[in-house]
């Protein structure tokens, strides 16, 4: 069973920070030569969330190690239309903010394209833009990124290899993703200008980017798929200096990833986490339980090899996988006390434990983990959990009067001090009806969102049985406070909160969300903070990390692999109704959240058909049949 060959070179890096800076350190030396050489230098740009890092690096350089920018001429991708430079989602307002303002580059060397221009001039002002690039002698280095629909620039599918600079009217899922951005689909322009396929190709050098899950489907299209206008990044095949740059998670679905024993890799069979990938995967390809996998099946499918490890014994491999997965599978999240835990996920001792759940959002917690804390409080544990950041952006603004007007009733109602409460109400009221789309809050709206989640996220743990006044910890933490999708950087200031809370509790579990695809970035970025702050902590002697484990689970977003999976906790359907109860005392987030991505469906609709689709893929591997399942990945820190 052979699998397609990869026709496009590709880097991968552990991580998209290791990627970005590489890819700013080549760029930066391709900069200096051509500055040394007395000549311009010109770059193709791109926005988006993925070359933000690449700016900053390179923002770094300038300000730390003296590159100059002087001698370079960019010219931007795309731009929506219309669009005033100075929106919130202007990508000029963007290129300004993340590299322009910071470098020495001559604002006469900035091209972008114009989103004012009106309809009637669209055509010649594209053709303007494309006789700019030729004038300035072509671009040099093009840095791309990379859409769902497999769009490059804005060039969406259907777009030629030939096309050229242009008007084009926004695929529905690319409109999807920038929702968030725009603070709700309908706000998202239909149309943009957008550098042509065919101008991008005409770059001399092109460097294209791709971060996290999200990503890991489009990357094997372009990189093992057919060239195919319905898939327009597939164009960069025929390119004669390309390079696609990926973190582990865009990766992910690659052959040599995926399937390398499929792809002609070299395979290392004594590794048990290769050989459970491996089986499970052929279980699913040839629809059978484990334990009644054949020689024929591991011959018949690329794992001969592997076979072969085992003296062609296709059950003794069977055996040893399935008693892998049967041991994932705990009903005691926390271990289980006076137990035999050699084959447990989880310790037993100490008991009860002091467990540490940390929620990037207000509801991640329920939503993506809501069962196993539910099982934690009832088996006696002592639970906290830590609300990282206030999730104030979304939430809608009809929320905040319903909630203004509520306490200005209320002051009435009670002869209370009605004149501030009704002055606020007033203010809230009027700012509203002025607002723009995308237009941040004021500081009031700011608080009042925020509150609304923190009573939601206290109604959940009500209801799960916590104390929310002892146990709720809302860090706030200030990379996520700026009112805007868009959000600062992981600071000391996060990684001090974080510390300071893990060295109160010092707990024995911690459980964080470990998931990379969050398109807004929170999941990410929270994650870091977590990860900084143990490395602080170790670093500083804390004993009583020895002592913790850290269990990663994933978003709405998506699941773990089956072959991932360290610690599967099964729910019953009463359970997977309660969990299903404490995600909807989220009101704010019920109906229809205001970021839902590119999924539709209501978080808990997500949450229990990703449970459910776990239980079936271990009950389809031969294993005990659960109405759903949450699953788990241990962080080795």
């Amino acid at each position: 069973m052979p699998t397609a060959a990869p026709r496009v070179p590709v880097r991968i890096f552990p991580d998209s920070e290791l990627a970005s800076a590489q890819v700013a350190r080549e760029l930066a030396d391709f900069i200096r030569e051509r500055a040394a050489a007395g000549r311009m230098a010109v770059l193709g740009l791109a926005t988006g969330s993925s070359p933000t890092r690449v700016y900053e690096e390179l923002v770094r350089l300038h300000q730390q190690e003296g590159l100059s920018f002087q001698n370079v001429v960019s010219f931007n991708l795309d731009e929506y239309y219309p669009m005033a430079p100075d929106s919130l989602q202007s990508y000029v307002r963007f290129m300004h903010e993340y590299l322009f303002d910071h470098v020495d580059i001559r604002p006469e060397n900035i091209h972008i394209p114009d989103g004012t221009v009106l309809p009637e001039q669209v055509a010649d002002y594209c053709r303007d833009y494309e006789a700019q690039i030729v004038a300035a002698g072509g671009i040099d280095w093009q840095l791309l990124g990379i859409g769902r629909t497999g769009h490059i620039g804005f060039n969406e599918p259907g777009s030629g290899a030939g096309s050229r600079t242009r008007l084009i009217t926004l695929d529905h899922i690319t409109r999807t993703d920038a929702a968030s951005d725009f603070y709700g689909e309908e706000n998202v322009p239909r149309r943009a200008l957008t550098m042509g396929v065919g101008t991008i190709l005409e770059a001399r050098h092109v460097v294209l980017l791709a971060w996290g899950e999200g990503k890991a489907a489009v990357v094997k299209r372009l990189v093992e798929g057919e060239p195919t206008d319905t898939v327009p990044a597939t164009y960069l095949q025929h390119h004669p200096a390309v390079q696609v740059v990926l973190d582990e998670a865009a990766a992910a679905e690659l052959s040599p990833r995926k399937t390398p024993w499929l792809a002609g890799e070299t395979c290392d069979w004594q590794q048990p986490a290769l050989v459970r990938k491996a089986v499970t995967w052929l279980a699913r390809l040839v629809e059978k339980p484990i334990l009644k996998l054949l020689d024929e099946d591991y011959n018949e499918n690329g794992l001969s090899e592997l076979l072969a490890e085992s003296e062609g014994q296709a059950y003794a491999i069977n055996i040893r996988v399935f008693n892998e997965l049967q041991h994932t599978i705990t009903g005691w999240p926390g271990g289980k006390p006076n137990a035999d835990d050699t084959f447990r996920p989880e310790r037993a001792a100490p008991f009860p434990k002091r467990v540490l759940i940390f929620s990037p959002h207000p509801d991640d917690d329920v939503i993506s983990m809501g069962g196993t804390l539910l099982r934690l409080v009832d088996q006696g544990h002592e639970v906290h959990v830590a609300y990282q950041t206030s999730g104030n952006i979304a939430v809608f603004d009809e929320e905040v009067v319903r909630f203004a007007e509520f306490v200005a009733d209320y002051d009435e109602l009670f002869r209370f001090d009605d004149q501030p409460a009704e002055n606020l109400y007033q203010r809230v009221a009027d700012f509203l009806k002025t607002k723009q789309p995308g237009q941040v809050d004021s500081a009031e709206v700011q608080q009042i969102k925020g509150l609304i989640r923190r009573g939601e996220a206290k109604s959940a743990l009500r209801y799960a049985g916590l104390d929310p006044d002892i146990r709720a910890h809302f860090q706030e933490l200030p990379f996520y406070e700026t009112g805007r999708v868009r959000k600062k950087p992981l600071g000391e200031e996060d990684i001090r909160l974080t510390v300071e809370l893990l060295e109160k509790l010092r707990p024995h579990q911690i459980f964080a969300a470990g998931d990379l695809s969050d398109p807004h970035g929170t999941h990410r970025v929270c994650l870091a903070a977590i990860m900084q702050a143990v490395a602080q902590l170790r670093t500083q002697g804390a004993d009583w990390l020895a002592d913790c484990r850290v269990w990663l689970y994933r978003g709405a977003w998506q699941e773990w692999d089956i072959d991932q999976i360290e610690m599967a906790v099964p729910l019953s359907p009463q359970e997977l109704t309660r969990k299903r109860r404490a995600i909807f005392k989220h009101q704010s987030q019920k109906d229809r959240p205001l970021f839902p991505g590119a999924d539709q469906r209501e978080f808990w609709q997500r949450a229990e058909a990703r449970n459910r689709t776990t239980a079936r893929l271990y009950d389809q591997l031969g294993l005990p049949e659960y109405e759903g399942i949450e699953a788990f990945v241990e962080w080795h820190f």
